[in-house]
């Protein structure tokens, strides 16, 4: 993976208040990380609200794009509508020891003072893979696309051939109704 000075942020030369950043994600972003191949056509824009207070940081961020995916269903390709927001606190510590140290709270990350740029990239990747959803169908809607008739059709078809055909093995319970 190349080191992009794009999403690193030099927090101590920021004033204390919001600040916000907006970063434009493309399939090169994605290309050098781990991502299902299926998975094309990313178009992305997460904008990073990020409020600096003296001791620590608040960061939102909010996620909207399109990633192309296979559908589950029919297995032709489609853009998935990407959406979310995520927040994370950063809290500042006096040595390097303590940002070792672990929190039960995932959402808060300890890094040490002396630290003066903050990478988000690993983030990003992290919040764009977090808004795609485990189920990838077909929106249903009039004017959309929708699934492949025909593609449909087959497994119906498929469907019923398995309803007809039984299993040998399930056949002696029959008679324990």
């Amino acid at each position: 993976m190349k080191h992009n000075r794009e999403f690193e942020i030099a927090w101590q030369g920021l004033k204390p208040g919001i600040h916000t950043y907006t970063y434009d994600i493309d399939s090169r972003f994605m290309k050098d990380r781990e991502v299902d191949e299926s998975f094309t056509g990313w178009k992305a824009s997460v904008t990073l609200k990020f409020d600096k207070h003296e001791n620590f940081f608040m960061l939102h961020f909010d996620v909207d794009g399109k990633v192309t995916v296979p559908c589950d269903r029919c297995g032709d390709d489609f853009d998935l509508r990407l959406w979310d927001e995520f927040n994370l606190v950063i809290k500042l510590t006096g040595e390097e020891s303590e940002a070792v140290s672990e929190d039960d709270d995932e959402d808060v990350i300890f890094i040490p003072r002396s630290e003066t740029v903050i990478d988000i990239s690993s983030w990003i990747y992290e919040f764009l893979m977090l808004s795609v959803p485990l189920q990838h169908i077909h929106p249903e809607s009039e004017g959309g696309q929708g699934c492949n008739p025909e593609a449909l059709d087959l497994l119906d078809k498929l469907s019923e051939q398995n309803d007809q055909v039984q299993n040998p093995l399930w056949k002696g319970l029959d008679k324990f109704k």
